[in-house]
């Protein structure tokens, strides 16, 4: 189309430029998204898969496999033997998975299944609380722990996804069963101190005993057949047998079990004559 008689374009002219810039633009504008895509798709492409593709600088993660340590949200409480008082029970539930999973995932099924799990560690311990006098939380933990180890992880399965669960336990008094017993179990924790004094004793006593024996001999070697010397050395010998009588009647003591968990345990006296004194001779 010819110009008009001034020399200006027509007005088609006008939109033919502005058409030509557009699609310049929108070309420059591909082009910079084409190469943004191609720097990022791999990253893009990871973030939506449970593992990082090879070769992309990601952080180390732990070996093994991944674990979802969760505490139950209140405590178990499961009635003691009587149904008068209880025993209260801090439970926690280790969660894993054979398969590589995401944190998120893994924190999801154990949000899930963790229900169940609380439910069938309530019924575990019921069962064994109500033959257990209320005072016996130590054994209830003790048998809890045992019959988890020996069940080994328990396992739940939603569609073709498995995860497992390794349950802990840890075994409460009743507050009211606690207060009751305080006064005995200080009395206990003085008599294990007084035991251990004991033993202290008498482990020192024999030995005392022992090497002034070996000293004896060394001497009655040489001195030959002194009377006094013999009659000493027989009555060491003697205090040496009461020190080790008294040791295996403490230990006895120690390893005999009591007729119930708080029975007051004796222990033995120091045998008369026995001498827990001086110094070892060198």
């Amino acid at each position: 189309m010819a110009d008009a008689p001034d020399g200006r374009p027509r007005p088609a002219e006008p939109r033919r430029h502005w058409a030509i810039r557009s699609l310049t633009a929108t070309r420059d504008t591909s082009v910079r998204s084409w190469r943004w895509w191609a720097r990022n798709w791999d990253r893009l492409v990871a973030a939506l898969q449970d593992e990082e593709p090879v070769g992309l600088a990601a952080p180390a993660t732990p070996s093994g496999p991944l674990v979802e340590q969760r505490t139950a949200p209140r405590q178990i409480v499961v009635p003691a033997q009587g149904y008068v008082y209880s025993f209260h029970i801090r439970a926690t539930f280790a969660w894993s998975s054979t398969v590589s999973l995401r944190a998120e995932v893994l924190t999801w099924y154990a949000d899930y299944f963790m229900p169940q799990a609380i439910q069938r560690l309530t019924r575990l311990a019921a069962d064994a609380a109500r033959e257990l006098a209320p005072h016996r939380a130590a054994e209830l933990e003790m048998h809890l722990q045992q019959t988890l180890a020996a069940q080994g992880p328990w396992r739940y399965q939603r569609g073709d996804l498995e995860v497992s669960c390794a349950p802990d336990v840890a075994v409460r008094l009743d507050e009211h069963i606690r207060r009751a017993v305080q006064p005995q179990i200080d009395r206990l924790v003085n008599l294990e101190c007084r035991l251990e004094e004991h033993l202290r004793q008498a482990r020192y006593a024999e030995e005392l005993s022992r090497r002034w024996v070996a000293i004896l001999d060394d001497h009655l070697a040489v001195a030959g057949g002194d009377p006094d010397l013999a009659t000493a050395r027989q009555h060491l010998l003697s205090r040496q047998r009461d020190a080790v009588r008294w040791i295996d009647e403490l230990l006895a003591q120690r390893r005999r079990p009591q007729q119930g968990q708080f029975a007051t345990p004796t222990v033995t006296p120091r045998p008369s004559g026995l001498d827990t004194g001086g110094d070892l001779p060198g």
